[in-house]
């Protein structure tokens, strides 16, 4: 990350094709989307396509990592407004999905993202509040602000033993 100016942050990844089998792109059966995502200090994520689109399933895919990082900018809000609000979380678990629509011409868009985080708090005293704190942090979520599609939310609250 760098900062650009006060309240802006810039982010920057490399993003490195390694798909080259030796004949490049001369087809479009002729090279693997195998590529790894970067950053400075950071470790490498193996990434592909989808294996729908002729990707590794072995690798991350862009559709999986857009879903990852709605899920991890609700949870991180959504930690950050527990905490201030006196919520003691103790597990946090999304099953978070979307769903990808083609169109004829071989394009697509997300129709819909849904967050299913199960929270585990400390105190059934603070369940109402632990399930009124998703909207507010969907509300602060950067990623869910910047997307086109609804992200929804299924979550659940269950206090600890």
């Amino acid at each position: 990350m760098t900062d650009t100016e006060p309240g802006k942050h810039g982010y920057q990844v490399d993003v490195v094709w390694t798909g080259n089998t030796g004949q490049g792109t001369t087809s479009y059966r002729s090279y693997r989307r195998t590529h790894e995502v970067r950053a400075d200090g950071k470790g490498v994520i193996d990434a592909s396509a989808d294996p729908v689109f002729r990707g590794d399933a072995d690798r991350y895919n862009p559709e999986e990592l857009l879903v990852a990082s709605l899920a991890q900018c609700h949870m991180l809000w959504y930690l950050h407004l527990a905490a201030d609000c006196g919520v003691v979380v103790i597990g946090y678990h999304d099953r978070a999905r979307g769903t990808l629509a083609e169109n004829a011409d071989g394009s697509g868009q997300f129709e819909e993202v849904v967050l299913a985080p199960e929270v585990t708090v400390a105190d059934r005293a603070s369940v109402d509040v632990a399930e009124a704190l998703h909207e507010r942090a969907h509300e602060l979520c950067y990623i869910a602000k910047s997307v086109t599609f609804p992200v929804h939310h299924e979550p659940s609250t269950r206090v600890a033993n």
